[in-house]
């Protein structure tokens, strides 16, 4: 004879599948948050009405495909020979112009450029 008590279920195992499913979607909520690059920053001073400007104009616009110095067509590897004849100390003011849509990085690039050869005191013009 056969005593059944209670009637006894087949005991379910736990899926992991929901707890695998929210472990993804964090780790994609946190790579997508995540700053991956370092950022650089690049100091820039403010030429205000007020401040006076004194020797050799030093004015390089920064163009889409190229710069001019003081008006005159120059490559990036001889902004720094062509800067130097006019600055009696590399703390001068040296102005920079974006012109005919030229993209920040483009200018970031020459003024990264241009504080590597030591010129330290760069403006950004409209």
């Amino acid at each position: 004879m056969n005593l059944r008590l209670g009637d006894t279920r087949a005991r379910r195992t736990m899926s992991l599948t929901p707890m695998i499913d929210v472990v993804f979607l964090l780790l994609v909520f946190f790579m997508l948050a995540a700053r991956f690059d370092l950022t650089a920053s690049v100091p820039v001073g403010v030429f205000s009405e007020g401040v006076q400007f004194d020797g050799p104009p030093r004015l390089i616009d920064v163009l889409p495909d190229g710069l001019a110095l003081n008006g005159v067509a120059t490559d990036l590897d001889r902004l720094g020979a062509g800067l130097a004849p006019l600055m009696d100390d590399f703390d001068d003011l040296v102005v920079l112009r974006p012109k005919d849509g030229a993209s920040v990085q483009r200018i970031v690039d020459v003024m990264s450029n241009l504080r590597g050869q030591g010129f330290l005191s760069l403006t950004l013009v409209e």
